[in-house]
């Protein structure tokens, strides 16, 4: 149990695995070109070592003898070659198949490398990758396999997450970038950052802005974040000479491929402020039939190849009670850490007027303002572009996670929305008669005096502390 100083509150344990459940072990052999797909749920644990032959965990190699736990896990491990795998503990469903899209995959890799070996001949900016599919259609899968084979191949990609539904490096409800030149984590998937506490060597640091919104289409939020994003990896580019020969992979959420009567202005939005030239279209021929005719006529110098890859038979509809629970996972793990690399996060008190709270203002949260926070004594701050209001600390914020930002309380809403996250806190109680709040924060310090951002998205997180 991790104490956590000033609350006396400790990080509560997931229950164990049963005896039985913990002694069941087998062995599965794998033929060549074939993949172990299974599903693990939070109240379970799965373990597999690699006894004889390769495979891989979405493009990782795992290590030889090496023993992998998975809980809340929905994933596949593939071999080339064939292997056998020891497994431990019971999934919830499990299975192997011969019927793989790892090919085809490997097959757009091998084509991004010629375009990065041109990059290292001509100078120019390595490919722009932007996958889009809907939702379930395993664009993250695919994000992940092609940056490891790219690091494989000696490459230092830059990743960049548009989904705010699920965290890369940081919590949901966040939009991230990271330069990536060591292997994924097999557990836990992207890794961990300096940004929740120390990092295991060599760490990721990611750029990360505040979405705090469900859905890209929500709000006006979006795609000034998506320009600003834009801008911070490009002029990254230009002074790292390893990533701007391998370029960047964008993930984007399954929401921006719906469109409007044919139309996709966050794609087209993306495609133009990252100068996309390679897109990936994932589980929809009607997507990839409206996008390749979209953009077949354009400039040599604006062209963007549209490439078809099958969704994997391996890709399994999430649904939100899945989602939620990985999103509680994700926010517990980025202040306690995850399986070995444990945190320690501190808490502290703080008053109701140290804290600089800007509410963003959305569809969702008009449309239940009277429910929301701080809305007794909300002002508009600023009048023309009514990004936030400014919310008064109330007992509705108790469980909430705020984005603590670069920018000062007093800059312009469109400074504060540019700006990038130096961390987050938990509101872990609120005494409204005292008018105090106690928080809970990865690194120790005062409360920061900058504009502290509260979103609709992620949801509130009770028994984040017991």
């Amino acid at each position: 149990m991790i104490s956590l100083p000033g609350l006396h509150l400790s990080n509560p344990t997931p229950e164990p695995p049963s005896t039985a459940e913990s002694i069941v072990t087998r062995t599965q052999d794998l033929l060549a070109c074939s993949e172990y797909r299974f599903e693990v749920p939070f109240t379970r644990t799965l373990t597999i070592r690699l006894l004889t032959g390769t495979a891989e965990f979405f493009g990782t190699e795992l290590a030889p003898s090496s023993t992998y736990t998975f809980t809340g896990t929905k994933g596949a491990v593939y071999t080339w070659r064939g292997c056998k795998l020891e497994i431990g503990g019971l999934a919830e469903s499990e299975y192997t198949s011969e019927e793989t899209q790892m090919m085809s995959y490997a097959n757009a890799h091998f084509a991004l490398e010629k375009l990065r070996e041109r990059s290292v001949q001509t100078g120019e900016l390595g490919p722009r990758i932007l996958v889009v599919g809907p939702e379930n259609a395993g664009k993250t899968s695919v994000v992940k396999i092609l940056t490891s084979y790219a690091v494989k191949a000696g490459r230092q990609p830059v990743v960049v997450n548009l989904d705010p539904r699920q965290g890369m490096l940081s919590v949901p409800g966040s939009v991230t970038a990271a330069a990536f030149s060591s292997i994924i984590d097999i557990e836990d998937s992207w890794g961990s950052s300096p940004i929740s506490g120390p990092s295991p060597v060599p760490v990721k640091m990611p750029l990360v802005y505040h979405y705090g919104i469900a859905n890209p289409d929500e709000g006006s939020l979006f795609r000034p974040l998506v320009t600003r994003m834009a801008l911070a990896v490009t002029s990254r580019l230009e002074d790292d000479k390893p990533s701007r020969q391998a370029g960047f992979i964008i993930d984007t959420s399954g929401a921006i491929s719906h469109g409007k009567g044919g139309v996709y202005e966050n794609i087209d939005h993306i495609i133009s402020e990252f100068s996309v030239n390679v897109l990936f279209v994932l589980g929809s021929e009607r997507l990839y039939s409206d996008l390749a005719r979209k953009y077949s006529n354009r400039p040599t110098e604006e062209a963007v190849s549209v490439v078809r890859l099958d969704k994997s038979g391996g890709c399994v509809d999430r649904d939100e009670a899945y989602m939620k629970q990985l999103r509680q996972a994700q926010i517990r793990a980025y202040f306690f850490g995850h399986g070995e690399n444990t945190l320690g996060p501190h808490s502290h008190m703080a008053d109701y007027d140290e804290l600089n709270i800007f509410r963003i203002v959305d569809a969702a949260s008009d449309a239940n303002s009277s429910f929301r926070p701080g809305n007794d004594d909300d002002d508009v701050y600023g009048s023309t572009n009514n990004i936030y209001t400014k919310a008064t600390p109330s007992p509705m914020i108790q469980n909430s996670l705020l984005a603590v930002t670069t920018a000062a309380a007093t800059d312009s809403q469109e400074v504060i929305r540019d700006s990038s996250v130096r961390g987050y806190i938990y509101v872990a109680d609120v005494d409204d008669v005292k008018k105090k709040v106690r928080l809970l924060s990865p690194q120790p310090g005062q409360t920061p005096s900058n504009a502290i951002i509260l979103g609709s998205f992620p949801e509130d997180v009770p028994g984040l502390v017991s």
